[in-house]
């Protein structure tokens, strides 16, 4: 997984007043296979930020779109993770992801307008290449959304459910479920086709999943009759967590990214003080 992080989720920006967005921005790369866990997500000032109509870059990573596809260049220094690695690792590598098709609508989060979602790639193939993972790198499917706003996410929202996965004839669904700092629901799905056809439908009803060890809980739409699986944690954070899902939407069995957000947890002064351990900043 790559994410490039504005300030969204910056404590230092928090702390800083929210004057200045640009000066809070960090690559985030997260890997995940069977020899373990490798996450980077370091905050870095607008000094080492570069961007034009076709590409981004943020230290000594970059994004750029060549026409045919996405190209993800990353050179970041990967945190300690406990039982696997002692000491900070830089890891290097490029992912490529060439897209089935491109969306072009963006989707309203909130109804005051303040927050929106776009899929801008929901499917497509992905090939990543790094010394460091088992053969040099995999290819597989990949995916490639952008969420932005103009207010705090903690400010309008409790905290949401998202998911992504493919069924087995090659259609991908996207699950979002949100809820208001009103207590307001909103939940929307999408069945996106190989060749661009993307269509809304009304998720089954959400079932919950087994809470992570800081508690953080979420849930998953899956059709009655059947119960949600959850197969593998990949984060588990005191507000946030992602997981590997099997559900049923519609007759299909679906094997899902899952994330859920609690904008509560992230509002807490506590858990703001915890986010640079994950967090580092380099001025």
């Amino acid at each position: 997984m790559i994410a490039f992080i504005g300030s969204v989720f910056s404590p230092y920006y928090h702390w800083s007043g929210r004057h200045d967005p640009e000066n809070h921005i960090a690559f985030n790369v997260a890997l995940y296979g069977p020899q373990g866990h490798a996450w980077a997500m370091t905050e870095r000032g607008k000094a080492r930020l570069s961007r034009d109509k076709h590409s981004l870059a943020i230290g000594k990573s970059s994004f750029r779109y060549d026409g045919s596809g996405f190209v993800i260049s990353f050179d970041e220094i990967f945190l300690p993770w406990p039982g696997q690695r002692l000491l900070p690792k830089r890891m290097r590598g490029e992912i490529r992801l060439v897209p089935d098709f491109l969306g072009a609508r963006a989707y309203g989060l909130d109804r005051a307008g303040f927050h929106a979602w776009q899929p801008v790639a929901p499917n497509g193939r992905v090939t990543v290449a790094c010394e460091a993972l088992p053969d040099g790198g995999w290819t597989g499917t990949g995916y490639h959304d952008m969420n932005h706003g103009a207010r705090p996410l903690e400010t309008d929202f409790s905290g949401w459910d998202w998911a992504r996965g493919n069924t087995g004839d090659g259609r991908t669904v996207i699950l979002y479920d949100s809820v208001l700092a009103d207590g307001t629901n909103s939940r929307f799905g999408l069945i996106c086709g190989r060749h661009g056809a993307i269509s809304d439908f009304d998720p089954p009803p959400r079932k919950l999943l087994q809470r992570g060890f800081w508690g953080v809980g979420g849930g998953i739409a899956c059709d009655g009759g059947a119960s949600p699986v959850l197969k593998n944690v990949l984060e588990d954070t005191p507000f946030y967590r992602r997981s590997l899902v099997e559900t049923v939407i519609a007759g299909d069995p679906v094997e899902m990214m899952q994330e859920t957000l609690d904008c509560r947890r992230l509002a807490n002064p506590v858990v703001r003080l915890m986010l640079p351990f994950r967090m580092p900043r380099r001025a």
